[in-house]
């Protein structure tokens, strides 16, 4: 079979136009030449168009309604009825994201390097995993609440604390976590690990120095969802972490989210503007933490 040759421009017929040089006009024409392909580039457009007014639209109406509201009361450092300071909870949430981080993470990227780099893909076992994770990745949040209320609050006897919070938090993301890392790692082309092992590396080496690298835009961007879930988190961080106002002393100290800070304000009219304030910080609070996620993993990733 004869392969196609492809013509330089300076041989291409009169009036023939390369595809990655046609103007608007061209492309306009060409689509309306075929209906369905027209229809299915606005359908596209209009899609993307809603998704980013939408976006631009919760952001720009909470900033409008909560920096006016923002004063140096609301990051006094105990909170009281007077100054309604979101410290505290800014400072919980950091606490408990950090501990279900830390929990999370690693557990969901050693499964998923054990389930792509070590199994094989007829594993009973891998296949009971990921049908796991899949089922734990779709139950309501309010389910984990419960959950890490009977299990660690009642069972273990930790009450209402970070370490419960935490704990649930962790066992909600871990699925998200593992099932993007196994996808980065799939991404990772068969060639890095062939060419790792032919230069005399070992199994542990080749995952470690080569995979792991390749990989790491694709887990932190695992993270990063799992952090921006975490941070978001109402129904099940209510009954396992609680709703005091103070700054957590210990990993069985409770205290309240940012999230559910904003949660009980809203619910009480009078609070309505410091409850818009404290919007404003959460969503510039996981803008700065997803800024610095990115930036880390562009420093961490390696160009080959």
């Amino acid at each position: 079979m004869e392969r196609e040759k492809i013509l330089p421009a300076s041989q291409m017929p009169q009036g023939a136009v390369a595809i990655n040089r046609q103007s608007v006009s061209d492309k306009l024409r060409a689509y309306l030449k075929k209906p369905f392909s027209l229809g299915a580039l606005v359908l596209v457009l209009l899609a993307a168009a809603i998704t980013v007014g939408a976006v631009l639209w919760v952001l720009v109406y909470t900033l409008v309604q909560g920096v006016p509201n923002l004063s140096a009361r609301l990051f006094e450092w105990e909170y009281t009825t007077e100054n309604q300071s979101m410290l505290p909870a800014l400072l919980n949430t950091l606490f408990i994201a950090g501990t279900a981080l830390a929990v999370a993470v690693p557990l969901g990227v050693f499964a998923a390097i054990f389930m792509v780099e070590y199994a094989k893909s007829n594993n009973v076992f891998v296949k009971i995993v990921r049908m796991a994770a899949e089922t734990l990745a779709g139950i309501p949040s309010i389910v984990y609440g419960i959950f890490g209320m009977l299990f660690f609050v009642q069972l273990f006897g930790w009450g209402t604390s970070v370490l419960s919070g935490a704990l649930t938090m962790a066992l909600m993301i871990l699925p998200l976590v593992m099932r993007t890392t196994e996808e980065a790692l799939k991404a990772v082309p068969d060639s890095f690990r062939e060419g790792s092992f032919a230069l005399g590396a070992g199994k542990l080496r080749t995952i470690f120095k080569i995979i792991l690298p390749s990989a790491m835009s694709g887990i932190i961007s695992g993270v990063i969802l799992s952090l921006g879930r975490i941070v978001g988190e109402t129904a099940a961080l209510i009954y396992t972490a609680g709703t005091a106002t103070n700054v957590a002393g210990g990993f069985l100290k409770g205290g309240e989210t940012l999230s559910i800070h904003v949660y009980i304000l809203a619910t009480n009219a009078l609070y309505e503007k410091e409850a818009w304030a404290a919007a404003v910080v959460l969503i510039a609070l996981v803008l700065v933490i997803n800024g610095l996620a990115e930036f880390v993993g562009a420093k961490l990733k390696k160009e080959y």
